[in-house]
């Protein structure tokens, strides 16, 4: 198997909080000429996963000149171990705030499932330079416009366990990027997940779109026109540009073989933002959207 985590560039490793909150900081190389006022990214990951999820990524972005913080929320991956059956939603909402702070510069979130509904609230109130989601689990105004249909309901346990993967591979994952996730994947909090997986009944976290001014971009695992219509309703509440893409599955995105249309699709949504302002993030009309 294939583990992309030993095959990150040399990066800078630190613990942070009363938590210990494993953070990884990659510094950008061939720096460009706008290098000087580009914001940090922060990688927020999904459920049951941790920063690994985001090791296909992080060299093109480096590569690009952006200076990435990818973190893990508390108990994930190499973050110190707590009682999981006790951590809330509003629990890792206060890990990306210390990490933000961090930051020393107000940053451009990308958010993953879980991570995408953490970075969404967060974004009420927390000042951003932009965001964006990726497959991001939807709020509660999304799901009463374009709710899921024929949901089997779970009643959760003292903690959600780690997703079974025992198909050997997916329409966009080989068996490679499936033993990948295998080897990583944990239990997550059940009083977190149930705060906005509609699989456990949840209501849905409301999220006030109208206190969030930064730019946002969505983008969508869509294999379906219901999934396209959500996704299109998910970038419409927040403002965003969207791109749906077709045949790709969730984790896909992430690590499967398609996962670098993802990244371009971010890569050009960043470019559009540095060429608005010599100095600031402007936000992007969803009617201006230059993503094809």
């Amino acid at each position: 198997m294939r583990d992309y985590t030993t095959e990150l560039p040399p990066h800078t490793e630190k613990y942070i909080g009363e938590n210990d909150l494993y953070l990884q900081i990659f510094a950008g190389r061939n720096l460009p000429e706008d290098a000087d006022r580009r914001p940090p990214l922060l990688f927020v990951h999904g459920a049951f996963t941790g920063s690994w999820m985001w090791s296909k990524y992080i060299p093109h972005f480096i590569r690009e000149g952006w200076t990435c913080y990818v973190m893990n929320l508390r108990s994930h991956y190499r973050s110190r171990v707590l009682d999981m059956t006790e951590i809330t939603f509003g629990d890792y909402l206060e890990d990306i705030s210390e990490v933000i702070a961090e930051c020393g510069a107000p940053p451009i979130v990308i958010g993953f499932s879980m991570g995408g509904i953490l970075s969404q609230k967060l974004a009420e109130t927390a000042e951003l330079a932009g965001l964006v989601l990726i497959d991001s689990s939807i709020c509660k105004e999304v799901h009463d416009r374009v709710p899921y249909r024929d949901i089997v309901r779970t009643q959760p346990g003292l903690v959600v366990p780690a997703p079974v993967r025992e198909e050997l591979t997916g329409i966009d994952e080989s068996a490679e990027d499936v033993a990948f996730q295998r080897k990583y994947l944990t239990m997550e909090s059940s009083k977190a997940f149930s705060a906005f997986s509609y699989h456990y009944g949840a209501e849905g976290i409301p999220v006030d779109s109208r206190s969030i001014t930064c730019s946002c971009l969505v983008i969508h695992a869509v294999n379906s026109a219901e999934d396209d219509r959500r996704g299109k309703v998910n970038a419409e509440h927040f403002h965003a540009d969207y791109k749906g893409l077709w045949n790709t599955t969730h984790t896909g995105l992430l690590v499967g073989q398609r996962y670098v249309e993802a990244v371009q699709i971010v890569l050009e949504w960043l470019k559009g933002l540095t060429r608005n302002s010599p100095g600031v993030i402007l936000p992007v009309n969803v009617e201006d959207s230059f993503i094809p």
